[in-house]
């Protein structure tokens, strides 16, 4: 009899949904290894294991480059149906997927979570002559070819925010020397050594090496100054620009709805709890916290404002 009531119950607990996702965690991350949608990728999954909600590992997998288009043609190809597979994705996917006219698309995973957003800011080497924003416009109204500028995928929000504020100062974005990298943590070094005059990216990835006064921050793209950061908004140097590198979770193809049900339940403690708060100060991450069906919605008017974006800096036709 004892038996039959172990078998039954061990039945009752491989019916329930959470049960599915006993097993590592499988996450891709459409970015290279120490970049945003790495530590995206990483990062929240080490809270849960942290604060006890979902203690089963993970395993990232990193495929960069298109805007992270391949990482995202990836994990819907190898993905279907899979409730233990995630991916990271934000602002730089939605734009990727327009500007290379991808065959695969966000309408194909299940949006799950936005988690962050994360402010982007201009940085320069130590000794470089560019001080301000108003230096960084001289050198593109003088000769925006030879600045040479480094940041994330074409079309994302670093070449976005640099051909805004080109735009702002009456020069034509289509004309700077604008050089893309898989990561942000592949510009430091770039940007060290002086091969690039100014170069965007997160203040969670360059914020460390400005702390070790490796390079030097001159703006931010928030709407207001950021905590721990000695560097003006673009608003306050006279560009009318705002801008934010949002990231988030989407889940596979096919997802089911107990599947989705789980990890919009780990995501919401995750969100809740307190290892997540610091991680948030740590990281120098703003909460963007927006899930379900809110973040479906979001997502399909990112689309739509991403698109007009890219049509107005003459990236998309």
């Amino acid at each position: 009899m004892l038996g039959i009531t172990r078998v039954l119950a061990s039945l009752v607990v491989a019916a329930l949904p959470w049960a599915a996702g006993a097993a590592p965690a499988k996450v891709m991350a459409p970015g290279g290894p120490g970049g945003g949608y790495d530590a995206a990728a990483r990062v929240p999954l080490q809270v849960m294991q942290q604060a006890g909600i979902f203690t089963d590992g993970f395993q990232v997998t990193n495929k960069g480059g298109a805007g992270g288009t391949i990482g995202l043609a990836e994990f819907i190809n190898t993905s279907k149906n899979d409730d233990n597979a995630i991916m990271s994705m934000g602002a730089i996917l939605v734009g990727g997927i327009i500007l290379n006219k991808s065959p695969v698309s966000l309408d194909q995973v299940t949006p799950l979570v936005r988690l962050t957003d994360d402010a982007d800011v201009l940085a320069v080497p130590m000794d470089s002559p560019i001080k301000t924003v108003a230096d960084v416009i001289a050198a593109m109204k003088s000769n925006p070819g030879a600045l040479a500028i480094g940041g994330g995928s074409i079309g994302g929000v670093d070449q976005v925010a640099a051909g805004l504020i080109a735009k702002s100062a009456g020069v034509d974005p289509r004309k700077l020397n604008y050089i893309p990298y898989p990561s942000g943590a592949e510009l430091v070094p770039l940007l060290v050594s002086g091969q690039l005059k100014l170069a965007l990216s997160g203040l969670s990835e360059f914020k460390p090496y400005a702390d070790q006064k490796r390079l030097r921050i001159i703006a931010v793209t928030s709407d207001k100054r950021l905590p721990g950061v000695d560097a003006p908004t673009l608003k306050e140097s006279g560009v009318d620009v705002v801008i934010g590198n949002w990231r988030g979770i989407v889940g596979a193809p096919g997802m089911s709805k107990e599947g989705r049900a789980m990890w919009l339940d780990r995501f919401q403690k995750m969100h809740a709890s307190p290892q997540w708060k610091q991680t948030l100060e740590k990281q120098g991450w703003d909460d963007a916290y927006l899930a379900g069906d809110d973040f479906a919605k979001f997502l399909d008017q990112e689309k739509v404002r991403q698109e007009q974006v890219l049509k107005d800096l003459g990236l998309a036709k």
